[in-house]
């Protein structure tokens, strides 16, 4: 029976029932549907909508459903409209006519739009746990890795030799800013819609505050049009998982590049890759290249809540039931990649020894030498064309920089000395970019203490 037949006298088209369902998609709000109900029928029962005995027994009826359909002795029906028809359908089989009385005061507008909201603020504080997980792992390894160099890159060619540690920290950064707006969007996704009913509130007298504070609301919706229309913390969520998953994609993209036999920086384990069907030789490194696919999924999402939203007047619309499929895609999609991901680091081996030959004659120690003349009182702009002569006059020549004699840098310039030559070795090179925020072993040292002060404040 439907909850809204009153009016109508013919039965609803078979296509129709079928197109818009959304029992397959909204199943998972079960959970929150119930616990936001058992927090309306107790503020009922205070406000007198339902006398002390009413309000028992429908607050017994709904956690008897809640452990049920936990243990698995009860079942969603698929077949039903949606989960909320099914669970006010369950809960009057349980009670019998009492739980035509939950709905008072209450729409589906702002029972979908609380349930909504519940179930995202538990989702997203799980999502901030995976996330310290895998912050939790970059710090520990960047603490043995302060003096591991490899060579740092801009538009993809040998820049200046940096750290493995300052280079996986810069991760850790990327992934304390999508927590922070995690956490932002938190503040903005705890707003309790219930008591708006339909779009224009209730005459009868609901205490929102109580509920809100059952709940672990911060606050109820100040308009009710508003509030049971308002999907920006649903585009909110998915803009930060957005950007949670370029970071991941950005990762995954050097992990597969550092991992060819050309670069041979890390080795995946057997048990983040894959063979091939026809080449008996390869190991792929499938996690790595499907968490880069998937950032598409999440960008897609977004996209297409930002589209959902952009037509539509106030104030609830049928549109909006389409929203669910975007967030819980996107739950999902950043949860699994945030997990795979710290299993695929987690069992990677790091080749110091390919990192190091790879910055041998690479010129990424060019700029050191530069301002080793610099410091003698020439000027950057005199000691840049220098020093660009004496890369070409390498490169012409099959000479490696940091291999050249005093008296081959002295040919180019007069005042190179034997400090000149000491500051070539990449290692040096590294460990004089010592300022805050920078690549050697000090800075970075400090950097990570900041990190593991960070992760402490969580």
């Amino acid at each position: 029976m439907k909850l809204w037949g009153g009016r109508f006298e013919q039965g609803t088209d078979s296509e129709v029932e079928i197109f818009s369902a959304s029992m397959n998609v909204d199943h998972r709000l079960w959970e929150v549907d119930i616990l936001a109900s058992i927090a309306h029928a107790r503020m009922l029962g205070k406000v007198g909508v339902l006398n002390p005995a009413e309000t028992e027994q429908m607050i017994v009826g709904l956690k008897a459903l809640l452990s049920e359909i936990k243990s698995g002795k009860l079942e969603l029906n698929a077949a039903a409209e949606d989960v909320h028809s099914d669970i006010e359908t369950k809960l009057t089989e349980k009670i019998g006519a009492l739980a035509g009385k939950l709905h008072t005061a209450r729409s589906r507008n702002d029972q979908v739009a609380t349930d909504l909201r519940l179930y995202m603020k538990l989702e997203v504080e799980s999502l901030l746990q995976e996330i310290v997980a895998l912050q939790k792992y970059l710090v520990e390894t960047a603490e043995k890795h302060l003096h591991t160099v490899l060579p740092g890159f801009t538009h993809m060619q040998h820049a200046q030799p940096v750290s493995l540690a300052h280079h996986l920290m810069a991760y850790f950064w990327m992934l304390q800013r999508d927590a922070d707006r995690l956490k932002d969007t938190a503040k903005r996704i705890s707003v309790l819609p219930l008591g708006s009913a339909a779009l224009a509130g209730t005459s009868f007298p609901l205490d929102r505050q109580m509920v809100a504070q059952e709940l672990n609301f911060s606050k109820v919706s100040e308009n009710s049009l508003d509030a049971v229309s308002d999907r920006d913390f649903v585009v909110e969520f998915l803009s930060a998982g957005s950007l949670i998953m370029v970071h991941l994609s950005r990762l995954c993209e050097e992990l597969i590049i550092w991992s060819t036999p050309e670069f041979k920086f890390v080795e995946l384990n057997d048990r983040v890759t894959t063979g091939s069907s026809i080449m008996p030789q390869k190991k792929n490194p499938d996690v790595a290249e499907l968490i880069r696919g998937k950032s598409a999924k999440l960008v897609a999402a977004l996209t297409g809540s930002l589209v959902l939203l952009k037509g539509l007047p106030l104030s609830y619309n049928r549109d909006l039931q389409e929203d669910k499929e975007y967030i819980f895609t996107g739950l999902d999609t950043v949860r699994s990649s945030l997990r795979l991901m710290l299993v695929m680091l987690k069992n990677a081996t790091w080749n110091s020894e390919s990192m190091k030959k790879s910055l041998r004659g690479d010129f990424s120690n060019a700029t050191d030498l530069a301002d080793d003349l610099v410091r003698k009182g020439i000027t950057f702009r005199q000691a840049h064309e220098v020093i660009g002569k004496i890369v070409n006059h390498c490169i012409k020549n099959k000479l490696i920089l940091e291999e050249m004699s005093l008296k081959e840098l002295q040919v180019f310039h007069p005042q190179f000395d034997q400090m000149s030559v000491d500051c070539l070795a990449h290692e040096a090179v590294m460990s004089a970019r010592i300022t805050e925020g920078g690549t050697s072993p000090r800075s970075v040292t400090q950097q990570i203490e900041k990190a593991k002060v960070a992760l402490a404040n969580k």
